[in-house]
């Protein structure tokens, strides 16, 4: 990864900060995002070398922003090698409690987001023949569970899509890497929209006994060296992709008693 380009959004907190320390120590040259500017510089301060981190602040939200900030981005260092689409927020709330607008900012962040700076930067990437886009989705990006409807459909969407992209691409030196963590120890389920929008401001228990970030990004990095197309982590709730798959109607019982807050 030594003196790679790598863009990371959602890189103030959680994973998204876990992996700018980890490329940091691997010698990549960083652009970091996310909307809280001060939180950026925070974790700028924190990196080694602080001379090849730049700080470039954006609103997944905004989505009529989102291909004017990537082509901010690529002015840095005059190109992307390796686009982190980390950013993202979560949802506990019921279907049919849980607004509209929730869903649609559920989707505008952890979908369309991620698909408006992918489609930004991938030109420049099929130009010179080489690049990695990388989408941090989730377990839930393979199964739906309770409380994550919206969250489950945006992340399912990203796997029908990129899935899709990596194909029409079809160019081995130009890799889609889906990572699917499960639980890690983040502020997400702080952070996670309830019904109204709100953010629901406590920690799940079963995230706070997660993975630890820094963990999850050493996994990450291991699967973009490694090329791969998918890798999932985190505990003994990764089994449960195997569980759908295999056994799907067995999954469905479990799935229902689980707990999963």
């Amino acid at each position: 990864m030594k003196d790679k380009i790598v863009w990371i959004t959602g890189a103030s907190s959680g994973i998204g900060e876990a992996l700018v320390y980890e490329f940091n120590k691997a010698g990549a040259k960083l652009i970091i995002s996310s909307r809280n500017r001060d939180e950026l510089f925070r974790v700028k301060n924190k990196c080694k070398n602080q001379i090849d981190v730049h700080v470039l602040s954006l609103d997944l939200a905004d989505q009529d922003s989102l291909t004017k900030k990537a082509e901010d981005a690529l002015r840095i260092y005059g190109l992307i090698d390796i686009l982190v689409n980390s950013g993202g927020i979560s949802q506990r709330s019921l279907a049919l409690e849980t607004t509209l607008e929730t869903e649609q900012k559920l989707l505008n962040v952890n979908f369309w987001g991620t698909v408006i700076l992918s489609k930004a930067v991938l030109p420049q990437m099929l130009a010179r023949g080489d690049g990695n886009i990388v989408c941090v989705s989730s377990l839930v990006g393979k199964f739906g569970t309770r409380f994550r409807s919206a969250y489950a459909a945006s992340k399912h969407a990203l796997h029908g899509y990129f899935d899709s992209l990596r194909i029409e691409v079809d160019n081995p030196n130009i890799q889609v890497l889906l990572a699917c963590p499960g639980f890690i120890k983040t502020k997400v389920t702080i952070n996670a929209l309830t019904a109204n929008g709100s953010a629901q401001g406590t920690m799940d228990s079963a995230q706070e006994n997660g993975m630890l970030p820094e963990a999850c990004a050493i996994e990450i990095i291991k699967a973009i060296k490694d090329k791969k197309e998918e890798v999932y982590i985190g505990g003994k709730e990764t089994k449960g992709i195997l569980l759908k798959r295999f056994f799907p109607g067995w999954f469905s019982k479990i799935i229902r008693k689980a707990k999963v807050t």
